[in-house]
Formats: C-alpha cells, sequence, structure tokens
C-alpha cells in the first residue's frame, strides 16, 4: 500500500497540470487534424516518450498544438520549422524546470520544518510551486522578449549585409576548471554542486557584464562569445579574477579563438569554438591563451602578445599559440 506521503508520479503530474488526461495519440491528432505522425513528431521534439494508445493527453496539450499548427497553416512557418520550434522549447523548459527543482528543493526543506508545514515534502512543494507559478510565468514572457529583442539586434548589427546571417565574426571564450576530475573525487557530492553551481554563476555575471553571451556550461567549463576581441578578453581576464584569484575556487585556464562561426538552435559552431576549447590544454593556470587571429584584433596599444612554441594541437595540426596581458 503506497503512503499517503509518497503519492504516484502520474497524481503529481495531475496536480501540477491542474487537469486529468483525456485522449491518446489518435484522439489528439483527430482533435487537431494532424496526421498521427505529424502528432508524435511533434510531441518527441517536446522532448516527451510517446505514450502508444495510453490515454496521457489533456485538453491543455490540444490547445496547445492547435495554437501551433494555427500558425502553420497561415503560412508563417512551414512544419519542420514548427518542429525546430517546438524543440528549442523542449529542451529550454527541460532544462528551466530542472534547474527550478533544484533551486527549490532547500525552500521546501525550509516550509516544511516551519510553522506552515503540510505534513510533507510533496504538500509543501506542491504549494510553493502554485504561489510561484503565476509570477514566474510573466517572469518567463518578459525574459523571452528582452533576450528576443537583444537575439534580433544581433542578426541586424552582425550579419545585415551578409547573405547567411546565421553566420557571424565572433570571439569565442571557453573558461575550463583545472584538474576537475581529480577534484570531484575529493570532494562530496554537495560540495562538487556548490563549486559547479558558483562557477556557472560567476561566470555568467562576468560575461553579461561585457555584453557578451554565455552559450553553454558544462559542468567544469563555460563557452561564450562575443562581438568585440577586447570585452573578450576583459571577460576571459574577469572570470579568473573571481574564479581563480579566489582562494576558495579553483584554478581556472581561459583560451580565446576569433573567426567565423555558425549560430544555430540558440549553439554555435565552427573552427574558432573548437579552437578555443583545445587552447584551454595550453593555457597554464590561472592565464589566457589565444589564437592568432585575436591576436591580431587586439589594439597593440593596449596589449602585449607573445608567441608560444608551436605544438600540435588535435583537428588543427601545428598550432602557434599567443599568449596575452594588458600592456
Amino acid at each position: 500500500m503506497k503512503e499517503p506521503d509518497h503519492p504516484a508520479p502520474e497524481e503529481l503530474e495531475r496536480a501540477i497540470l491542474g487537469q486529468e488526461p483525456v485522449f491518446n495519440a489518435p484522439e489528439v491528432a483527430e482533435q487537431t487534424g494532424v496526421s498521427i505522425d505529424e502528432a508524435r513528431r511533434l510531441w518527441r521534439a517536446l522532448g516527451f516518450p510517446e505514450h502508444g494508445l495510453e490515454t496521457a493527453f489533456t485538453d491543455a496539450d490540444t490547445d496547445a498544438l492547435s495554437t501551433l499548427l494555427s500558425v502553420v497553416r497561415s503560412g508563417l512557418i512551414d512544419f519542420d520549422m514548427a518542429v525546430n520550434l517546438t524543440r528549442a522549447v523542449g529542451q529550454t523548459m527541460a532544462r528551466l524546470a530542472d534547474w527550478e527543482v533544484a533551486t527549490l528543493v532547500h525552500r521546501v526543506e525550509e516550509l516544511e520544518a516551519g510553522d506552515d508545514a503540510t505534513g510533507s515534502r510533496v504538500g509543501s512543494a506542491l504549494r510553493l510551486i502554485d504561489e510561484l507559478q503565476g509570477p514566474f510565468q510573466e517572469l518567463l514572457v518578459y525574459v523571452w522578449k528582452r533576450h528576443l529583442a537583444a537575439a534580433v539586434g544581433r542578426v541586424e548589427a552582425l550579419g545585415a549585409n551578409e547573405e547567411d546571417l546565421n553566420t557571424v565574426p565572433l570571439t569565442v571564450g571557453f573558461a575550463d576548471i583545472v584538474s576537475f576530475t581529480a577534484l570531484s573525487n575529493r570532494l562530496s557530492e554537495d560540495r562538487i554542486g556548490d563549486l559547479v553551481e558558483l562557477f556557472e554563476s560567476r561566470c555568467a555575471d562576468v560575461v553579461a557584464a561585457q555584453r557578451g553571451r554565455v552559450i553553454k556550461s558544462i559542468g567544469d567549463s563555460v563557452l561564450f562569445v562575443n562581438d568585440d576581441p577586447v570585452r573578450a578578453y576583459d571577460t576571459a581576464e574577469g572570470i579568473i579574477n573571481v574564479i581563480g584569484r579566489d582562494s576558495r575556487m579553483p584554478d581556472v585556464r581561459v583560451g580565446l579563438a576569433s573567426g567565423s562561426v555558425v549560430m544555430r538552435l540558440g549553439d554555435v559552431f565552427g573552427p574558432p569554438v573548437n579552437l578555443a576549447s583545445r587552447l584551454t590544454a595550453v593555457a597554464r593556470r590561472n592565464r589566457i591563451i589565444i589564437d592568432q587571429a585575436t591576436a591580431e584584433l587586439l589594439p597593440p596599444t593596449e596589449f602585449e602578445t607573445r608567441p608560444l612554441p608551436a605544438r600540435p594541437v588535435r583537428g588543427f595540426g601545428i598550432v602557434e599559440p599567443v599568449a596575452v596581458r594588458r600592456a
């Protein structure tokens, strides 16, 4: 018999969604006027597993699908574009949901230990989610609009005269924690989690202050871009200052590379991305290493550059890294 304090996953899902599932996949397709294959394709793009003939979909699911399809049928976008946008939303929201839950866990513990305890962590969690839902939805829309405006501005500024607006010149930075694997083997799970969270948040603050963008964080490393090589250098220097020069934090290495990159699906691709990553293996602790292209973009009156011995770099052959510092 299941304990009252531990409801089944489907009970939690229904409590959060606020609706009971009433449709299976064929019925969703019939309700929205799409083929079953198209409905399944969009559902997978959101990042959810298929349910076969199980009754697993709510009225909200069919409403969301109908809204998306109305945009397709208007001719504004085609179905493949709709799938790409759906995948972007799914991946972004999945990470946001994980992040939100992990962040709120401590608050749930506090609520359940206080005077307003519900008698179960699940009860406190649901109450917290219910109270946060409205304000957080408003925040999501606001932040999305802000970032959409910024993204459109970047495309216009960087590629207004280019045939391919997805290919732009940028300086790419890669910041990497030194000896992270060995470090993680020595620390407790809580401590390594706190360390990664602090590393990512400090890096993000520095990147934002220099008008750059964090493309992604991968635990022990952060990939960022900037359209100004000087600000990219200042970002790298700032990360070293707030991470590597803090005695409570591990050392870091930062690599910078410049050139044309392809921006797709919120990510960046191209030789500068790969080279920036490879250069971190060349850099000394709490130092910045750049490629020749970045060195040529930095004002010689403000920076001192020094070519380092040429060495093989995986995927690039023999490369001559460049050490840099402000003059």
